[in-house]
């Protein structure tokens, strides 16, 4: 009973010291797909004020890293998917981007992860994917020569690596990946004590089946617990389901024990007319209880593994407008293009939710129901409206017959019209196979039919 009781000690004083050693301030993605964004110098500035314990870049950008110096953040950055397959093939290249992009700044700016690659497995071009875990230790070795221990090696990927998440219980990765880059990748980040960084965004997941998942489970506030049977384990929220369904799948191929990071998580202020709770009031209130979660003392885990830390990144710290796509691509932000917030919060967690202001009232909570139209934008440049209207014209299947001469929707001859209805016929026609009423920021949809006299617009129902 002695000896039992001794080694229930010890392992629960080694359980604590492992999530002390773990920093649970929260972290910020810093994208910079933007023509509008404020200087990096502004940039550092602002992640300072919000007691932004972790900054996450995409690149290596020397202006950045340098502004970084002497503050007591700890910074990511990152390998770009261009570079991998370089990187795997030869040690000396390896060296020269670590001399390059690490130690031209450590230890002044605290780089702590090197992530390589972005969701590389989500990626089409298939060719880079045997070369990320030879890169990820080519620059393992690299910051072994220098004797560099503190920084750990990892990659992004997106949760569309599982081929199974719900039940938690079922999780299991994908069949064309477990063994030719799942198994050596977890065998790599189990062998340096690395983290497994995980795109997890229950947004996402919420807005894909929002009939069948809570939107009160997927925010946090959701007072109906939900059990897995296969696990028997009881879950309050999303985003502790899907983490988990993260943690049964490397159980399943013999890691039961690699650490999670979030690499990105957050939740879109602006959306479309079809793109369901993309508001304010949810994004301030998924983050808020986010932060809340993850800088809990003591930490709180997730069921499958409670006390646990996970190093939490926020996607994003600005809106960029230069993202394409659906509008909530260029939604996510903390902070709008001029550095003001979109909503307070608090990256301490110390702050009581019910010290903030009222939000907005959130009205895009049920889908919407309906027809809808894709149309130019206000203030639309014509030169790339024509480009736009040939784009689309060209993509065949007689998308705008209508609007050859003679044809009902000819007339007015304007380019502003034409467009018009070539983005709305074009939308109609390939919506399924994943088009969008964008177009380079020139189109936005509508409930009102922009149809005229015999000229009928094809329009979307939702």
């Amino acid at each position: 009973m002695a000896t039992v009781l001794l080694t229930t000690i010890l392992l629960s004083s080694f359980l604590v010291v492992s999530s002390a050693e773990i920093s649970s301030k929260i972290g910020i993605n810093y994208g910079r797909i933007g023509n509008n964004l404020p200087s990096p110098y502004r940039t550092i500035e602002t992640v300072k004020s919000m007691n932004a314990g972790r900054i996450k870049l995409y690149d290596s950008d020397p202006e950045i890293l340098k502004l970084l110096s002497g503050t007591n953040i700890h910074v990511s950055v990152m390998v770009q998917n261009n570079d991998i397959i370089r990187i795997a093939s030869s040690q000396a290249v390896a060296e020269q981007w670590v001399q390059d992009n690490v130690l031209a700044y450590y230890p002044d700016t605290m780089i702590r992860f090197v992530l390589v690659g972005n969701e590389v497995l989500s990626h089409q071009d298939r060719r880079i994917w045997p070369s990320l875990v030879p890169a990820m230790r080519r620059i393992k070795n690299s910051l072994n020569t220098h004797d560099i221990k503190n920084i750990k090696v990892g990659t992004p990927l997106a949760m569309d690596v599982l081929q199974s998440t719900f039940p938690p219980s079922s999780g299991r990765f994908r069949p064309d990946i477990t063994d030719t880059v799942m198994a050596p990748l977890l065998r790599f980040l189990n062998g340096t004590k690395s983290f497994f960084f995980i795109d997890v965004y229950p947004y996402l997941a919420w807005s894909a089946n929002p009939k069948n998942i809570s939107l009160d489970f997927a925010l946090f506030r959701s007072r109906v617990n939900q059990t897995d049977h296969g696990s028997h384990l009881v879950y309050t929220n999303l985003l502790d389901q899907m983490l988990d369904s993260v943690i049964f799948a490397m159980r399943k191929l013999g890691y039961p024990d690699i650490r999670l990071a979030i690499a990105e998580t957050g939740w879109p202020t602006i959306g479309d007319i079809d793109q369901v709770g993309a508001n304010i009031n949810n994004a301030a209130t998924y983050n808020r209880k986010l932060v809340q979660k993850m800088t809990a003392k003591p930490p709180l885990g997730t069921p499958a593994r409670p006390g646990s830390v996970t190093p939490t990144f926020i996607f994003s710290l600005y809106d960029e407008n230069q993202k394409t796509g659906p509008t909530t691509e260029r939604h996510w932000g903390l902070l709008r293009s001029n550095g003001t917030p979109i909503y307070e919060i608090d990256l301490t967690g110390k702050r009581p939710l019910s010290s903030y202001k009222p939000l907005p009232a959130a009205r895009n909570n049920v889908p919407y129901k309906g027809k809808v139209w894709c149309e130019v934008a206000p203030g639309a440049d014509a030169m790339n409206l024509s480009m736009a209207l040939s784009y689309a014209c060209g993509q065949g299947n007689q998308t705008c017959a209508a609007l050859n001469p003679g044809r009902q929707c000819y007339e007015p001859v304007s380019v502003f019209w034409h467009a018009s209805y070539a983005f709305s016929s074009y939308w109609a026609r390939f919506r399924k196979q994943g088009a969008t009423c964008y177009f380079n920021g020139l189109a936005r949809q509508t409930r009102a039919n922009p149809s005229r006299g015999h000229c009928s617009f094809p329009s979307v129902t939702l």
